[in-house]
C-alpha cells in the first residue's frame, strides 16, 4: 500500500528518523516555546471503506505530518507529509489517509512542523481506530447538543463525562448530530443549578458573550476541545458531523430577526451564517465534498452491505420559518431543498446496504416552536406544524419522501437525531396518521451530551408519531443541569448474522434507559415488527 504520491514517506520509521537527525541536528536542542502546540488534539472523522480523515490544529503556521501504521509498535509505518496551517484556517488541517484495509486496527501520530528552518516539531498526539471489515458487526453512538445553556465543561463534575461513557462501549464511530456548539450562549464562571447547587464553568473570553466575529465563532470549538474527556474519545473514535442552529444562532432561518436583540451587534443573519460555518467547516473532521459545493454537509457514508448513513443537513436549504401551514410546496415550504431530497431518494433506492440510517438534524413529528412569546406559536422551527392534521407547510416535504420511500419498497430505514435535549422512541404508525401514504418507520432521539434538559414536546399526528419512550425532567421543569443525570446518548449494534439492530438510550453513565431491537425485513415482510420493547430503570 505504497502511494506514488511524492507527499508520501515510505521509509521504516527508524531510518526516516536518523536521516531527520541528520539533517537538522538543532532540532533536538529547540526551547520547548520555540515547538509547536497541538492543545486541541486530533479528530478522526468520515470513516469509510478504505480511509478515514485525520484533524489537528495547531498553534502557528506550520505543516501537518501524519504517520500510520496497523500495529502499535509502528512497525512498517507511512509518514504523510500533510497541508499547511495558515491563519487562514486558524491554523486547522485535514489529511484524507486512503488505501486503508478493511477489518484492521489503524495507530495514528499526528505531529506539526514549524515553517522555520529548523523545522520544529510538536511533539505527537497518538489515536487508533478501527475500520469496519466484512466480518465485522456494527455498533455506533450518536447524540447531539454540547456545552448548551450555560452548562459548559465544570471540572468538578469530571467535565463532559458522557464522552467516557460512549467511548467506553467502543464504538467503531460516532455520528455528532447537530448544536456541536452553543454560539448563542454565553458561558458564566457559575450558575445556579438546580437544589440551589453550584454549577462551575471553565470560561474563555470567546464563550463568555453570543458568538459574532470570526474568531469566537472558532472559540466555540475550541472551548468544548479543553475538555479532557472529548479530547480522549476525539483519538479513538471516527465521527460524523452535521450541523443545526446553534452553531449560528438559535432556530435561525430567512425570518431571523435579531434586531431587537441586545446581545448582537451584527445583525446581518446571513454575515453569522457566512462566519459560523467558516468555523464549523475548519473545526469539524468532514471531508470536504467538492469545489462544486464546498460547504455542502449532507452525504452518504457507507458501511459495507450492512449499513448506509444517510447525513442530513436540515438548516442551509430550508425556507423562512413560518406558520407552516402552507397547502402547497414551494420556496417558503422547503426544509431539505430539492436538491437534496433528489439527492436522497436516489441514493436510498440505489443503496444495497441492509440498513439505511437517515442522521437528521431535527424530529420530524415532534411540534418545536420558533416563537415563545405566543400561544399558540405563529412560527415553527422543525417539519412539524401542531395542527394534527393532513401535510401542510414542511409536512408536503416529508410526506412526498416518505410516499416514495414506500412506493419504492425500500426497506429498513431508521431515522436517528438529537435538538430536542431529551431522550425517546417513536414509531410512526400510517394506520393512526392524518397522511398515510407511507410505510411505518422508527426514530430515535438521543441527547443532550452536555447541555440543558427538557422536553418531552407534544407531537403532531400528520404522521401518526406514536411515543414508546421518552425520559425528559419533570413536568414543570426545565433546563436541568447534568448534574440531574438526564443526559443520553444512543448506542446502534448491527448483528452480521442475523442481521439485527439493536437500538439503545443510554443515560450520562451508560446504563440502558430503552432498548428496542429490529429484525431486518424484506420486501415480503416489512409489516411485521418485532412489538417488544425492554425498559431499564
Amino acid at each position: 500500500m505504497r502511494s506514488q504520491n511524492p507527499g508520501y514517506f515510505s521509509k521504516p520509521v527508524g531510518i526516516a528518523a536518523a536521516i531527520a537527525a541528520l539533517l537538522f541536528p538543532l532540532v533536538g536542542n529547540a526551547d520547548v516555546a520555540d515547538l509547536p502546540l497541538m492543545d486541541q488534539g486530533i479528530q478522526i472523522g468520515d470513516l469509510a471503506p478504505g480511509r478515514a480523515m485525520i484533524w489537528s490544529r495547531a498553534d502557528r503556521a506550520s505543516r501537518m505530518m501524519v504517520e500510520y501504521a496497523f500495529n502499535d509498535q509502528f512497525n512498517d509505518a507511512v509518514i504523510i507529509r500533510g497541508p499547511y496551517a495558515m491563519e487562514s484556517t486558524d491554523f486547522t488541517a485535514r489529511q484524507d489517509l486512503t488505501n486503508l484495509p478493511e477489518g484492521q486496527d489503524v495507530f495514528v501520530k499526528v505531529w506539526f512542523e514549524d515553517l522555520t528552518n529548523a523545522h520544529n516539531k510538536s511533539e505527537p498526539v497518538s489515536g487508533h481506530f478501527h475500520t469496519i471489515g466484512k466480518q465485522d458487526d456494527i455498533r455506533f453512538v450518536w447524540g447531539g447538543d454540547v456545552a448548551g445553556q450555560g452548562w459548559g465543561i465544570n471540572e468538578n463534575f469530571g467535565g463532559m463525562k458522557i464522552y467516557e461513557a460512549m467511548r467506553q462501549v467502543q464504538p467503531q464511530f460516532f455520528i455528532e448530530s447537530g448544536d456541536s456548539v452553543y454560539s448563542d450562549g454565553p458561558i458564566q464562571a457559575s450558575v445556579t443549578a438546580e437544589n440551589g447547587q453550584l454549577w462551575t464553568n471553565l470560561v474563555t473570553p470567546e464563550v463568555s458573550k453570543v458568538a459574532e466575529s470570526l474568531d469566537e465563532f472558532r472559540g466555540r470549538y475550541k472551548y468544548n476541545l479543553l475538555d479532557e474527556n472529548l479530547r480522549r474519545f476525539n483519538a479513538e473514535v471516527p465521527q460524523i458531523w452535521q450541523w443545526d442552529d446553534h452553531e449560528v444562532a438559535n432556530n435561525w432561518s430567512d425570518s431571523k430577526d435579531l434586531s431587537s436583540d441586545s446581545r448582537y451587534t451584527v445583525k446581518d443573519v446571513p454575515l453569522l451564517v457566512a462566519r459560523a460555518s467558516q468555523a464549523f467547516h475548519e473545526y469539524a473532521p468532514l471531508r470536504p465534498h467538492n469545489a462544486e459545493e464546498p460547504e455542502r454537509i449532507y452525504r452518504k457514508i457507507s458501511y459495507g452491505k450492512l449499513l448506509d448513513v444517510f447525513v442530513l443537513d436540515m438548516r442551509s436549504y430550508r425556507g423562512p420559518n413560518t406558520a407552516n401551514l402552507q397547502t402547497a410546496p414551494s420556496a417558503e415550504t422547503a426544509f431539505l431543498g430539492d436538491a437534496q431530497v433528489a439527492w436522497l431518494k436516489d441514493e436510498l433506492e440505489h443503496s444495497d446496504a441492509t440498513w439505511k440510517v437517515i442522521s437528521a438534524d431535527m424530529p420530524i413529528g415532534l411540534n418545536i416552536s420558533d416563537d415563545y412569546a405566543h400561544n399558540p406559536p405563529q412560527r415553527w422551527e422543525a417539519v412539524a406544524n401542531g395542527n394534527d392534521g393532513p401535510a401542510a407547510g414542511r409536512e408536503l416535504e416529508m410526506a412526498d419522501l416518505l410516499k416514495f420511500i414506500k412506493h419504492q419498497h425500500i426497506d429498513n430505514i431508521v431515522w436517528l437525531t438529537a435538538d430536542v435535549h431529551y431522550a425517546a422512541a417513536h414509531y410512526y404508525d400510517p394506520s393512526k396518521a392524518q397522511t398515510k401514504d407511507f410505510s411505518p418507520f422508527w426514530e430515535f432521539i438521543a441527547g443532550p451530551l452536555n447541555a440543558g434538559s427538557f422536553g418531552p414536546n407534544s407531537t403532531d399526528a400528520t404522521f401518526g408519531p406514536q411515543v414508546v419512550f421518552s425520559k425528559a425532567p419533570p413536568a414543570g421543569q426545565a433546563n436541568l443541569s447534568p448534574y440531574a443525570g438526564l443526559q443520553f446518548f444512543g448506542e446502534v449494534n448491527i448483528d452480521k448474522n442475523s442481521k439485527a439492530m439493536t437500538v439503545d438510550l443510554k443515560d450520562i453513565d451508560g446504563a440502558v434507559v430503552f432498548s428496542k431491537t429490529l429484525p431486518a425485513e424484506g420486501k415480503h415482510d416489512r409489516d411485521h415488527h418485532d412489538r417488544h420493547d425492554r425498559h431499564g430503570d
